[in-house]
This record gives structure tokens, sequence and C-alpha cells, in this order.
């Protein structure tokens, strides 16, 4: 039972608002692109991880506060870091505590009896939401036997996204943004916290994201990084801490978009609802990077199959192949 409680997003597979602005629905069918007058918005909102050359300069931008950064206690005697952004009079504050990781749960499932205990105790939030946890898996990633050959999974989504940036904002780009360092790591953890947020809890998600972050650099929570971890700007303490901040702001575009279309666990998802959804989602990047994105149509397949996937993952219907 416990092995299901691995499925913790990760950030990144292999190719594959809190904005405070007015998210505005387009007709279902209307071909506009979401490009957007570029003086109508101010303001940055979500962050992206190619627009910071060093861990000094991201944090002139995202305010750093570490609690108890000496605590020896891995599980409860234990340190925080708190994160927390300004922007465009908006705030999103991001904490993560010393805690469990995917490992832990890795090792529950290949251990015995003994480590399967041990997390039970450390961790019940993971065996009372393990259903959750596991649609939220299946969600994440392709699973093409389990429900067809061309999966679709929140990759997808985001990959769909950064292509199809307006032709005319990509010029004006430096390339690394248009790698898996830019734009699709944005736009991977934003929407993946925002639909986790929108269909399950706040709670969930935060769960999902803190327990992935903390696998690979557990100095997270005291800052006390090897130079290694601060000099690697792809893979260190500036990446990680950028994912944090950006998860913030899916989940608050997330419990937007649920009071928006009155999102429940038991919505029955159809294309219309699903594009639009989509289509928020980019108007929320459109005003965090003033760029213009291709909206997402209801007939298209990627729309298609992943509403058939989120209705069979919750149970509302079955997978049609």
């Amino acid at each position: 039972m416990l092995f299901t409680a691995v499925i913790l997003i990760g950030c990144r597979q292999p190719a594959a608002d809190g904005s405070g602005i007015e998210l505005r629905t387009t007709a279902v069918g209307e071909t506009a692109t979401t490009s957007i007058d570029r003086d109508t918005f101010a303001g940055q909102g979500a962050l992206l991880l190619t627009r910071f050359h060093s861990f000094e300069v991201f944090k002139k931008h995202v305010k750093i506060e570490y609690f108890n950064p000496d605590g020896n206690g891995y599980y409860f005697n234990r340190s925080k870091v708190r994160l927390t952004h300004h922007s465009a009079g908006k705030v999103v504050v991001g904490e993560l505590n010393s805690g469990v990781n995917e490992l832990d749960f890795l090792n529950a499932q290949d251990g015995g009896y003994y480590e399967r205990l041990w997390l039970i105790l450390i961790a019940p939030y993971a065996i009372w939401a393990r259903k959750d946890l596991r649609r939220a898996f299946a969600l994440s990633r392709r699973r093409d036997v389990t429900f067809g050959e061309g999966d679709i999974a929140f990759y997808d989504l985001a990959a769909r996204m950064m292509y199809g940036i307006d032709p005319e904002d990509k010029r004006q780009m430096p390339p690394e943004d248009l790698t898996e360092q830019g734009y699709l790591n944005t736009f991977l953890h934003v929407t993946t916290q925002a639909f986790i947020t929108s269909i399950f809890s706040e709670k969930l998600a935060d769960f999902i994201a803190d327990s992935h972050e903390r696998r690979y650099i557990p100095e997270l929570v005291n800052g006390k990084f090897s130079q290694k971890q601060i000099n690697d700007i792809a893979n260190g303490a500036t990446d990680n801490y950028l994912d944090v901040i950006n998860n913030e702001w899916g989940q608050e575009l997330g419990k937007r978009l649920r009071e928006k279309y009155g999102i429940t666990r038991r919505t029955l998802w159809t294309p219309q609802l699903l594009s639009a959804y989509l289509n928020d989602v980019e108007r929320y990047f459109s005003w965090a990077f003033q760029i213009g994105i291709r909206p997402f149509r209801p007939d298209d397949e990627l729309v298609v199959r992943f509403t058939l996937k989120l209705n069979s993952v919750m149970n509302k219907a079955p997978l049609v192949r």
C-alpha cells in the first residue's frame, strides 16, 4: 500500500494566480491568439531560471529566511526555510521543512515491516492520501501500458505551451529560454501544481512538491550548501528554490481556477472545460512573461486524450483508447 506514495512529481522528463489579473476565458472554438498588449500588465509572477546567473542575483528577488538551521533531528527537530516573493502587489510564500522525501518511500517499498511502520509514523498523511497520490502520479507520468500508446501527461501540456509561444516572441528570446531549464521547467511546475490544487487540494500539491525537492538537496532547509551546489545554477540551490516559488504560484492559480470553474474531484471533464482551463493557464504565463501563446482548442488531440485520461483516473468514465 505504501509504495503508491512514490508519486512525487518529477521536475523533468525526457522529451516530452495569484497574479492579480482577471482571468478571461476565450469562447470555445475561438482561434484568437492569447497574445496581449505588452503595456497592459506589469509584473513577473512566476520565475524563469534563465533570468538568474547566480545565487546572489536570485536572493535579490526572493527573500530567504532559515529557522532552526542547526537542528539535528531529521524528522522531529526540524529546520525550515521560508521563501517570499513579491510581484505586482502580490506575494507568495513557500516554506520547506526537513522531513520525508522520495527516497523514504522507495526504502519503504523495498524494505520490510519496520521500514514501512517507520514511514507510517513519520508521514501518516501519505497513507491517508494514498489514493489521491496514486491518481496524481497517473496524471503526471506517461503510462502507455495503462492508458494506451501516446499517453498524455502534465509534461506534454507544458511542452505544447512552450512550443506554442508566438514566433515573434521566440525570435527575441535568448536560446536558453527555450530549453528545459527555461520556459519548459517553469510551465511544468506551475501547470502541474495548478491542476493538482484544483482537482485535489493545496495540501496534496504541497506534499508532492516538497517531498520531491527534499530528495536531492536536503540542505535546502538549512542553507548549508556546498560551493558546488551554489555554483550549479541548473541543478543546485537556485533551481530548487525557484521551483518552490513557482510551485506556490501554481497553487495560487489552481485555487482561482478551481473557484472559477467550480472544479471538484467529482467534476466530469469535457474538452471544452479542459481547453478553457489550459487557456487560462496560458493567460497567466502571458501576463507573467509578456508573451503570446497559441491557445488550445477543444478538438486538439492532446486535449481530447488528456480529457479521457482525467475522467478515467478520477473514475468518472471508462478509458477510451
